[in-house]
């Protein structure tokens, strides 16, 4: 799932840019609604397994009302079975159970429990049915669990039930344990509208002023992934070429909006390609793939049909990837909401990569800005009745994108892509549900790596790392020194691999060193003169608040000029050593080896010049001085 800051100048950004390289996760929204799902977590009893769903609606997307028969098929896993719960809320009127033809006692409890008594006792590993007829106005909670609205006039309903929201508008199981292995949504409406939904649609059946929609999935299927959409959808399809077949992806979209969508969906085509390259195939390609335009500011990944606001290349890709991530292996409790989103913003991320490559430096430079914001955070979830805290873009969605990134630079590609295929083919996680744990052992299985010490500091602790390096050079041996500070408490230091840039006149080489304390020694051969270097030049980490100091400067070189007063405010002085040297050429480069300042104005002058600096920002920065008797290369600090 996916929100959006609302901000102007995101705005602008978003509306501009193909590949939408912001930080697009809105938490306002989410904090409107924190604390208040304590009690719509699921209370159902685990003593039955959920085998297939019958879902029967009647809905117009003019009235805020749902009326409904739900038969659920399932298998009793425990002894003395005699009464059956489900999640569903005392807003809702049940007005009969049938079990076998007959009508059932049953009660709406407190808790948004239907309990359901039966005639008697079934023994264990009894499949059997129950159907559940029941109709009234859907609370809307969380990001709208059932919502009427409109658009451009016309009226829609439409569906969100994660977290916790399934039980508000249809009698369910929304643990997170239990996936019912297939189902059938057959769903009554006007007849001058269109109803989406998952799976596949079978057919449209018209009577009178009516109109029946049946969509059928084959695919093991949660609760908070189940959805229906109603209005005036106009209705195409892309196709995406697979290895051995071609993926429909069945678009529903606003007639108003259908213009510029069908411009944009076919992005869905090159972003299916590269996640069935990097992982599995698509894991429900004998269904389909499929987008519905509704009236939320984001996104949702329903199963087989996310349900979108708009086409923007960096929705889709992240709705998209949920299909692998949080649909076909889904979260297994709210703490680890980042196996969801986590991954569908890293793999969002990966399509700027492929697609996007001028832009993917910026998307990982914005991700670590957002995540370094604060000082504190956990990528794991301690508080679940807390929806602004499960959807925390900062740390479920960005922070837990790039502790993928930070695992892809420690194993590299070929072990970390393997790892997730094997995750996803895991016959005890695909079709199911996972735990962190679990991603973690096929990433430790397939690289011999113990990954403990990785996921206690980045996934369970709190803040990120600063480095401060401090270095020098003595004819073609680097030293240097790795100290770090931590900005919690919680994680007094991060073991992470360093990567290192030396930039020197025309030679740049990035040596990877492997850092396990603070105050870690260094030493490297490079065989050319280092005017400077940069920490994580391809941003593989999470760090902020980097320093630099400490820089010897090359020894033959050092008696030629003088610079004073260092550190210095407005001006800064050259003065030259050796009478017979002439001036050429002078740069200031900052420490990042970027071009400052260049002149020549200087040609043919002997003895001192002096540079105005007043317009830099403070910081360190480096004198690259061109003489008659060579280069000659200074460090300064701007106060």
């Amino acid at each position: 799932m996916k929100k959006y800051l609302p901000f102007i100048f995101l705005l602008i950004i978003y509306l501009s840019s193909k590949a939408q390289n912001i930080n697009d996760i809105a938490e306002i929204e989410q904090k409107a609604h924190a604390g208040i799902f304590k009690s719509l977590q699921s209370a159902v009893t685990n003593n039955y397994d959920l085998n297939y769903h019958r879902c029967e609606w009647e809905v117009d997307p003019a009235v805020k009302y749902i009326k409904g028969k739900i038969t659920s098929y399932f298998k009793v896993i425990a002894n003395g079975f005699q009464q059956i719960e489900f999640d569903l809320s005392d807003s809702l009127t049940v007005d009969s159970v049938q079990f076998h033809n007959s009508n059932l006692l049953f009660s709406q409890l407190s808790g948004d429990v239907l309990q359901i008594t039966l005639p008697s006792v079934l023994p264990i590993n009894t499949l059997d049915s129950i159907s559940v007829y029941y109709q009234g106005v859907p609370t809307s909670v969380g990001f709208g669990s059932f919502t009427q609205s409109v658009h451009n006039g016309v009226p829609i309903i439409w569906t969100l039930s994660e977290p916790y929201g399934a039980k508000t508008w249809w009698p369910c199981k929304q643990s997170l344990n239990d996936k019912v292995d297939s189902m059938d949504v057959i769903i009554t409406i006007p007849q001058a509208y269109r109803a989406a939904s998952n799976g596949l649609l079978i057919g449209e059946t018209l009577s009178g002023s009516k109109k029946t929609v049946h969509w059928k999935s084959r695919n093991p299927i949660a609760a908070y992934l189940v959805a229906i959409g109603v209005t005036n959808y106009a209705r195409y399809s892309n196709f995406v070429p697979l290895t051995n077949h071609s993926l429909e992806v069945l678009n529903y979209v606003y007639p108003e909006d259908s213009a510029l969508a069908v411009t944009q969906t076919p992005d869905i085509i090159d972003i299916i390609k590269l996640y069935d390259s990097l992982t599995i195939t698509y894991p429900f390609a004998n269904e389909k793939y499929g987008h519905a335009q509704f009236g939320w500011g984001g996104g949702m990944e329903h199963q087989t049909m996310s349900f979108v606001t708009n086409f923007g290349h960096a929705l889709i890709a992240h709705e998209c990837a949920h299909q692998w991530f949080g649909d076909h292996v889904t979260l297994g409790s709210w703490q680890d909401i980042w196996l969801n989103e986590g991954f569908a913003t890293y793999f969002e991320g990966l399509t700027e990569e492929r697609y996007f490559s001028s832009t993917w430096r910026s998307w990982k430079q914005l991700k670590i800005a957002n995540i370094t914001s604060a000082p504190d955070g956990s990528v794991f979830v301690d508080d679940t009745t807390s929806v602004s805290r499960i959807f925390d873009g900062r740390l479920s969605y960005n922070k837990g994108s790039y502790l993928l990134h930070m695992l892809r630079w420690k194993l590299g590609d070929s072990l970390f892509f393997q790892g997730l295929k094997n995750y996803l083919n895991d016959p005890d996680l695909a079709g199911k549900y996972s735990r962190t744990t679990d991603l973690k052992n096929h990433l430790e299985n397939v690289s011999g790596q113990n990954l403990t010490n990785f996921f206690n500091q980045w996934f369970y602790g709190q803040g990120y790392p600063s480095y401060h390096i401090t270095w020098g050079q003595i004819g073609n041996t680097v030293s240097l020194t790795i100290d770090q500070t931590t900005s919690h408490s919680s994680v007094p230091f991060f073991e992470m691999p360093v990567p290192i840039r030396f930039i020197g006149e025309i030679n740049d080489t990035t040596i990877i060193f492997d850092n396990h304390s603070s105050g870690q020694n260094f030493t490297a051969a490079i065989n050319f003169p280092v005017i400077n270097i940069q920490i994580d030049p391809d941003l593989r980490l999470i760090s902020a608040n980097n320093t630099i100091s400490g820089i010897i400067e090359v020894p033959s070189m050092d008696n030629q000029v003088a610079v004073y007063p260092n550190p210095s405010n407005n001006t800064l002085s050259l003065l030259f050593l050796n009478n017979a040297n002439t001036a050429e050429q002078v740069e200031i480069r900052d420490v990042f080896g970027q071009l400052i300042y260049q002149s020549e104005k200087y040609l043919g002058i002997k003895e001192q010049i002096t540079l105005d600096i007043s317009s830099l920002t403070k910081g360190t920065y480096f004198l690259k001085i061109n003489l008659k008797s060579g280069i000659n290369f200074k460090k300064f600090v701007k106060e």
